[in-house]
């Protein structure tokens, strides 16, 4: 067997998510993903890992993805022949031969996420695949002084999205950044895990915040009670985009 990894990027508005799914509930990235690499092994099921399980309509630039194939294949060949095959809203942007024992998502360190917000009473039509869109204005300073709250170690269940498995809610903020141009926010977050739904999340919180519907204090509150129900609702999936998963630096894939 030889082991893989690919770097994706993927435009997430027509699928329902990463995580593959019956057929008849839609179209998924790691679906189309399998059934591509099951044609090059001779019709074999193949079983991707995912470093991130991307929303529904979320995107991504730096997705990784590990999987055993039966026989040894080039990595540019591979890459060719995915692209070949896969729908023109995924890429493969590399592939590479991965050491053994990589692993996509547990062998990852840290990730990178992106989400954009267009603000006023107007998003023009061309931008509403990959920016959220909220019709009044955010107060900036708020706006960015509810980003800092995120930074650290913290237990973040009051952002987690209900029915995960996760063995534990805290995570460590490494970068939390808000900043407006034009009218658009657009806040980075950093950290060495994500919850369900999290970003999203922390977003809604930084609206809510901007608003003015909720203050700092109220917030951190919130963030500190454990509890979904005490959080702003999450921001709509299409401004989210996965920019870059981390591994230590034996596995760090190269991005082109």
């Amino acid at each position: 067997m030889a082991l893989f990894r690919l770097i994706l990027a993927y435009d997430g508005t027509d699928f329902r998510g990463w995580q593959a799914q019956r057929a008849d509930r839609g179209r998924t990235v790691q679906g189309e993903l399998e059934a591509a690499l099951s044609r090059l092994a001779g019709g074999a099921r193949v079983a991707v890992a995912g470093a991130g399980r991307t929303d529904a309509g979320a995107h991504a630039l730096g997705q990784v993805a590990s999987f055993e194939l039966p026989r040894a294949m080039d990595a540019g060949e591979l890459a060719r022949a995915l692209n070949g095959l896969l729908a023109q809203d995924v890429r493969v942007l590399e592939a590479s031969p991965a050491r053994e024992g990589f692993h996509a998502r547990r062998s990852a360190t840290g990730k990178l996420y992106r989400y954009v917000l267009d603000t006023g009473p107007l998003q023009l039509p061309q931008r509403r695949r990959f920016a959220a869109h909220a019709p009044f204005a955010l107060d900036e300073e708020r706006v960015r002084a509810a980003a800092r709250l995120y930074m650290g170690r913290h237990d973040f269940a009051s952002l987690a999205s209900a029915g995960g498995s996760v063995k534990t809610t805290v995570r460590t903020v490494r970068r939390s950044e808000a900043a407006f141009a034009e009218g658009t926010l657009t806040y980075e977050a950093e950290a060495d895990g994500f919850l369900r739904r999290m970003v999203r999340s922390m977003v809604g919180g930084l609206v809510a915040a901007g608003r003015g519907t909720v203050d700092l204090d109220a917030l951190r509150r919130a963030l500190r009670a454990g509890d979904r129900r005490a959080w702003p609702p999450p921001a709509p999936a299409c401004g989210l985009t996965l920019v870059r998963v981390d591994y230590p630096a034996p596995e760090a894939p190269v991005l082109p």
